[in-house]
């Protein structure tokens, strides 16, 4: 059947699919996922074909599953959304199922760390909210990589759908929400992680500066309670923010974003070098992370940092947080790097592009970098850039404020619904080529289910139906 379709796409005479078509196949798709995928109604990131083999970024057991985008939070929200969308209560009842699971791996500091241990023994291990406690368990929630704040969009959007009614829901979104806005500092910044309020820190609010001097050695201090915007770990929280306050309603969720945007203001670095690092210490200065992350003028997080303020300025009508842009822009242009990339860091003081080698030694060479991580990313400094005009028009013109989007969303096109149609197997899984990335070289797999690619079609079906419904037969 697949391969007559696919044919058929090549000669350009297969028709669009039939409403009742992309509803079927999306039920088939749920339900291989949510029963046959789902272990305690979680997932993780990639699995072999045969479901025998699991993984997160890290070989997983079948009672672990993943917090961090495309696990659990992410499969749920796609869940979340096609019901949005079509209102069919199976994709509700699938929703529910991934935050039950996070509700039961919410940890007693509010937020999630990377992945929820079932197995009783590796329970043990966590301070799980809805376990009995016990002495040194890990409750260090991680703002890292998008995992607490992905669960609390997802949470706090799910508790909605279900009109407040599920206790247990609303009671794990309520705890986050106040955790994330305890975990604040004074000045404005979130860690990397958290295992309480850092609102009463009292550590002293002050403007970013560069260190007299810094090591160029990794000095493998301790990282994570660091003033951080790597990984925009500043952008998806404030964008966490402004979603729980349209949602909710809730003006501390906005107060606390604000209090976010004045932190990335201060945390521009001075000329001649008006950039952002990547973390800063309790003295507002550039300071080691991992050993592949020093003290440096980024070029990866300072362009997120931009975005974050300009959708600040958007949201609340305050021109303040575009301030910062244009000598930032101006700056970042100077140091691009031919073929139009910008390195990940460049040195303090000299603006020089800085790399690692392989041995993780500092040094102005690109010829032997690790492949792990990223050292030249690219430039979105022109699409910055316009939106930083569109917005600052907008505000010089008196336009106000500006909530979420508009809810009518553009339907897929039709081929790319035809082919996730005829590329589920007689499961309802979508399989395809590729490799789990860490079950070493040996391993043989070269047929997956990668959730990145269920996200993607359930996706395309849910606002294909939403969009034929809404044209009629």
């Amino acid at each position: 059947m697949a391969q007559t379709l696919y044919l058929l796409f090549a000669l350009g005479l297969a028709q669009s699919p039939t409403l009742k078509e992309s509803e079927r196949a999306m039920e088939r798709a749920v339900r291989f996922f949510r029963t046959q995928v789902a272990a305690h109604g979680g997932y993780l990131w990639r699995y072999s074909a045969d479901l025998t083999k699991r993984e997160g970024e890290g070989k997983a057991d079948p009672d672990t599953v993943w917090v961090q985008p495309p696990g659990t939070p992410a499969i749920g929200m796609v869940y979340l959304r096609a019901y949005e969308r079509t209102r069919l209560p199976y994709l509700l009842d699938a929703a529910r199922d991934a935050g039950e699971c996070l509700v039961r791996g919410q940890l007693s500091s509010g937020g999630w760390a990377a992945e929820i241990r079932f197995d009783p023994a590796e329970r043990r291990r966590w301070a799980y909210r809805v376990d009995e406690s016990g002495p040194n368990r890990r409750n260090v929630s991680s703002l890292d990589d998008d995992m607490t704040q992905s669960a609390i969009r997802f949470l706090v959007r799910l508790d909605r759908a279900l009109a407040g009614k599920d206790r247990r829901i609303r009671e794990a979104a309520d705890c986050a929400v106040e955790a994330l806005i305890g975990a604040q500092h004074p000045n404005g910044a979130w860690p990397q992680g958290f295992t309480g309020r850092n609102r009463d820190s009292g550590r002293p609010v002050r403007s970013a500066s560069f260190p007299a001097t810094w090591s160029r050695l990794y000095t493998g201090k301790q990282y994570w309670d660091q003033y951080t915007l790597n990984d925009n770990v500043m952008g998806t929280v404030i964008s966490t923010l402004l979603e729980v306050a349209e949602v909710r309603g809730d003006r501390r969720c906005l107060d606390a974003a604000r209090r976010g945007g004045d932190f990335l203001i201060r945390a521009q670095l001075p000329e001649p070098q008006p950039g952002w690092a990547q973390q800063y210490n309790a003295d507002m200065e550039p300071t080691w992370a991992r050993k592949f992350e020093p003290p440096a003028i980024t070029g990866g997080e300072s362009q997120q940092v931009m975005r974050t303020l300009i959708r600040l300025a958007e949201r609340t009508g305050e021109a303040r947080f575009l301030e910062p842009i244009p000598r930032a822009l101006a700056y970042y242009r100077k140091l691009l790097l031919p073929g139009g990339r910008l390195a990940r860091f460049y040195e303090i003081g000299t603006d020089r592009p800085l790399y690692f080698n392989r041995r993780y030694e500092l040094t102005y060479d690109d010829s032997d970098m690790p492949t792990h991580y990223a050292f030249k990313v690219t430039s979105g400094l022109d699409a910055i850039e316009a939106a930083y005009k569109r917005v600052a028009a907008k505000l010089n013109a008196g336009n106000g404020t500006s909530a979420a989007a508009s809810s009518r969303e553009s339907p897929p096109d039709s081929d790319a619904v035809r082919q996730a149609i005829a590329a589920l197997d007689d499961r309802g899984a979508w399989v395809e080529d590729g490799r789990l990335r860490y079950h070493g070289d040996a391993d043989d797999t070269t047929r997956i289910i990668d959730c990145e690619t269920f996200i993607r079609n359930l996706d395309i079906l849910s606002r294909y139906i939403a969009d034929r419904r809404r044209k009629g037969p």
